[in-house]
C-alpha cells in the first residue's frame, strides 16, 4: 500500500570525488512522497550509563592500502555531500540528483546498531567495503560500544529517528515529530562518545511527512530513500536476501540498496551478495558528509535526563540472554 504526501521544496547539493576531478553542484526542487516499509516496534526503553567525557576519534578514511584482500570489492570512489538545504536522494522518492554511474551502489543498512551488526561489519571489513548506517537513537543506547566500532571501520552513520516512530502519524504532534528526529541525532552522538554523526536521516517506512521534509531542509540534514529495497525483512533465509536484491540491481543497473543490520537473514547474506557484486561487476560509492550534523543543545539535554539508571534493568531480552549452544 503507498502513502503520498507531495511538497516542493529548493535545495542544493554538492558531490566531489576523492582524488578526482569529477563534480556537480545541482539545484534542486524535489517532490517527495511516502512508501510502506517494514514495520518495526522500538524495543523498549533501555538504561543509558552515563556519558563519556572522552569523545571517541573521528574514523579513518577507508583506503585501498588498508585492503589486504586483493580480491576484494572495495570502494569505487568517494563522494562528498553538501547537505545545505536538505537535499534527497533515492529514487523511490527523490528525482533529482542521478549521480551514481552506471553499475554503481551505495549499501545502506537501517535499525541497528543491534547484535547482528558486528557480524555486517566483518564481512563489510573482508571486501574492504563501506555503508551507510542510519540508527535508531535508542538502539544506540542499548548498544553504543557496536555503534563506535562502526565509528571506528570508517562507516558514515547517519540516524533513523529515536524510536523508529512513522513520522506521518496524525496522533504525533509537529514538536513530537520533531523530537523523534533531534533525539534520533542527540543519541547517536552521545553513543559515538561525542563525536557527531554526518547530517544523513532516513525517515521509518519511507514515509515523508511535507512538514518534516521542510523542517529537515532548515537543519541542512540530507534525506534518504533508496533505489531498491532488498526486503530483508520479509525474507525466509539469507538466499532470498541475495536473490530479491540481485535480480532488482541488474533491473535498474545501479541504485541506493535498503538493508537492515538489524537482522540475521542481512548479516547471513552480506559476504556472499558481497561477491556477487564483485562478481557482476558493480562498484561500491562511498558518502560523506561536508560537515558533521549540529545536534541541538536542547535535545542533547534532554536525552541525559533520561540516563538515570532504573532500579532494575529494562533492556530488551536480546541484549541481555543470548544463545550460546543448543
Amino acid at each position: 500500500m503507498r502513502f503520498a504526501a507531495c511538497l516542493i521544496f529548493a535545495s542544493a547539493v554538492s558531490l566531489s570525488v576523492s582524488g578526482g576531478a569529477w563534480s556537480q553542484t545541482a539545484a534542486l526542487k524535489a517532490t517527495t512522497s511516502g512508501a510502506a516499509a517494514p514495520q518495526q516496534a522500538a524495543a523498549a526503553p533501555a538504561p543509558v550509563p552515563a556519558p563519556s567525557t572522552t569523545p571517541a576519534s573521528p574514523p579513518a578514511p577507508l583506503s585501498k592500502a588498508a585492503c589486504t584482500n586483493p580480491d576484494a570489492l572495495g570502494i569505487g570512489r568517494v563522494v562528498e555531500i553538501d547537505t545545505t538545504g536538505g537535499p534527497g536522494f533515492g529514487f523511490e522518492h527523490f528525482k533529482q540528483l542521478d549521480f551514481l554511474h552506471d553499475h554503481e551502489v551505495v549499501l545502506t543498512f537501517d535499525d541497528g546498531p543491534w547484535v547482528t551488526t558486528p557480524t555486517v561489519l566483518k564481512a563489510l571489513a573482508d571486501e574492504c567495503t563501506t555503508g551507510i548506517f542510519f540508527s535508531i537513537g535508542k538502539h544506540a543506547t542499548y548498544y553504543p560500544e557496536i555503534l563506535k566500532q562502526v565509528l571506528a571501520a570508517g562507516h558514515t552513520i547517519g540516524s533513523h529517528t529515536w524510536s523508529h516512530a512513522t513520522l506521518t502519524n496524525k496522533k504525533l504532534t509537529d514538536d513530537q515529530k520533531k523530537e523523534e528526529i533531534e533525539k534520533g541525532f542527540s543519541a547517536v552522538k552521545w553513543a559515538l562518545g561525542g563525536v557527531s554523526p554526518a547530517p544523513f536521516f532516513r525517515f521509518p517506512a519511507l514515509q515523508h511527512p511535507p512538514e518534516m521534509v521542510t523542517y529537515l531542509g532548515t537543519r541542512n540534514i540530507a534525506m534518504f530513500s533508496c533505489d531498491l529495497d532488498s526486503f530483508d525483512f520479509k525474507a525466509r533465509n539469507a538466499q532470498q536476501v541475495i536473490d530479491v536484491t540481485m535480480k532488482k540491481l541488474d533491473k535498474l543497473g545501479k541504485g541506493i540498496i535498503l538493508m537492515h543490520d538489524f537482522h540475521k537473514h542481512t548479516a547471513e547474506a552480506l559476504p556472499t551478495l558481497l561477491r556477487r557484486l564483485k562478481a557482476g561487476g558493480y562498484k561500491v560509492v562511498r558518502m560523506i558528509p561536508k560537515a558533521p550534523v549540529q545536534t541541538l543543545p536542547q535535545y542533547d539535554e534532554e536525552l541525559l535526563k533520561d540516563a538515570k539508571l532504573p532500579t532494575v534493568s529494562e533492556r530488551p531480552v536480546s541484549s541481555v540472554v543470548q544463545t550460546i549452544s543448543e
